[in-house]
């Protein structure tokens, strides 16, 4: 998906499955700590008004919502958190093994920590 899209813009648009079934409405999108990327989507399916989260990548952005490329069997089924709340780092990859999805590495080390700038030592 688009790095650039404002994610406000993505709460009220309506998300599918990768069979273009309507799944529901955006109602949350949760940003990454470490970098500010968008990284999942909260979708209310409608099914006992609760909200299925989903991946944001590999998720595409068209023109009529979010096409999201797993079934909707699968979206229904994934672990529900509640919305409004900052998702754990336990959470999320309690997300990443309900898709399927690799764990994305780690964020690199700060190496500069302590160093003073223009300084070689």
């Amino acid at each position: 998906m688009q790095t650039d899209i404002d994610p406000r813009s993505l709460i009220g648009r309506k998300a599918f499955d990768r069979d273009g079934n309507k799944i529901g409405t955006i109602d949350e999108v949760y940003l990454d700590d470490a970098t500010g990327v968008p990284e999942w989507a909260a979708v209310r399916t409608g099914l006992f008004s609760r909200d299925a989260f989903v991946p944001l990548e590999p998720s595409d952005l068209a023109d009529d919502g979010l096409h999201v490329p797993y079934e909707r069997a699968l979206i229904k089924d994934a672990p529900d958190f509640g919305v409004g709340r900052h998702l754990s780092p336990e959470q999320e990859v309690q997300l990443y093994h309900h898709y399927g999805i690799a764990l994305p590495p780690p964020p690199a080390a700060d190496r500069d920590f302590g160093t003073i700038a223009g300084h070689d030592d």
